[in-house]
């Protein structure tokens, strides 16, 4: 059981920056987020594409955000539980929440932020009798998971995260094989990407078949490959010592639809200002929040962000003022921040 003041559920730009802001106001946070790395649909949609409207910053793509509010967040030393989905929100006779992961890691908090963004992203997964027992050993939907080395692996899918994976897979040098299959042999991603994927090709360090997958090739209950329909309709094995499935990301409300919120079009109802849920001490901002004059944007979450914060501290520091200080001179913020005081002349 851990014990803290603020649980974020979300880990995109919007979660860190919440956890930032309460940071700053010496409230401690523990993030819990579904995908096994922070980021959210910043990392896991538009990695590398470039990202135009976050003030102060003319361009970056998506990783880098990530990395700089991962940076920014880090003098607060926040917990991070990534890969795991929290599947239980309840509240206890204090007036503090509890909640509960999927993998059955128990939260208390004084206050909760959802910023799941639309929801939690979960892989689309491959859908063929006895796949579901061989997660995680043989099937993978992360490369976070899959220990290739010395392993034939074959990577299902055709948009960027299958042709990076593919790229990342042959480039590292420790697969016996690396194939990629699509439906197509046409792929998605930046041209960079496609030419460096094509010498691959060319050097015959990754394969290309093209066709859908029919069946899971077992034996004594291990993979041993695939069987697929080919573009002329024929059925061929495809040999694999491990899949890894990249098929892209769906988001889901899950179990956040059952946990008493108001809820209007799948999205969680807030007041404008407290960012408070219908219920007391559950904050949403970002994407999964909603109200009269919403915009998707990172910069309307980074406003709900705080706002939401102050709201929290009246709670976790019930009867004293909540005062607003400047990042610019306050001698309390650079010791939060662990950055010296500036000179003055």
């Amino acid at each position: 059981m851990i014990e803290t003041d603020a649980l974020v559920i979300g880990a995109g730009p919007v979660g860190l920056f919440q956890v930032f802001e309460l940071g700053l106001l010496g409230i401690h946070a523990q993030v819990v987020d579904a995908l096994p790395h922070a980021g959210g649909q910043c990392v896991e949609l538009y990695a590398d594409k470039p990202i135009y409207d976050v003030p102060g910053l003319p361009v970056c793509s998506g990783r880098e955000l990530v990395e700089r509010l991962e940076q920014q967040i880090r003098p607060f030393a926040p917990g991070l539980h990534l890969g795991q989905e929290v599947s239980a929100l309840q509240p206890l006779p204090d007036g503090r929440w509890q909640a509960e992961t999927a993998a059955g890691k128990r939260f208390v908090a004084k206050t909760v932020f959802i910023a799941a963004g639309v929801g939690a992203f979960q892989p689309k997964r491959l859908r063929l009798e006895g796949a579901e027992p061989l997660e995680r050993r043989q099937i993978h939907h992360h490369p976070d998971t899959l220990a290739a080395s010395g392993q034939r692996v074959l990577v299902l899918g055709g948009e960027e995260a299958a042709v990076a994976a593919a790229v990342a897979l042959a480039d590292a040098g420790e697969a016996a094989s690396v194939t990629l299959l699509h439906r197509r042999d046409v792929f998605k991603a930046p041209a960079a990407m496609l030419a460096h994927l094509q010498a691959l090709r060319d050097a015959g360090r990754v394969q290309v078949e093209v066709g859908q997958p029919l069946a899971l090739r077992l034996t004594d209950g291990r993979l041993q490959g695939l069987d697929i329909l080919d573009l002329s309709a024929a059925h061929r094995a495809v040999a694999a010592d491990q899949l890894l499935v990249r098929l892209g990301l769906s988001p889901r409300l899950g179990p956040l639809a059952d946990w008493g919120l108001a809820l209007e079009r799948k999205l969680v109802v807030v007041d404008t200002a407290r960012f408070e849920t219908s219920l007391s001490g559950v904050y949403a901002v970002g994407d999964i929040n909603h109200y009269a004059g919403k915009r998707k944007l990172l910069v309307s979450g980074f406003h709900e962000a705080t706002l939401a914060a102050f709201a929290a501290a009246e709670r976790v520091f019930p009867g004293q003022p909540v005062h607003l200080q400047y990042t610019t001179t306050s001698p309390k913020l650079h010791e939060r921040l662990g950055v010296a005081a500036p000179a003055h002349d």
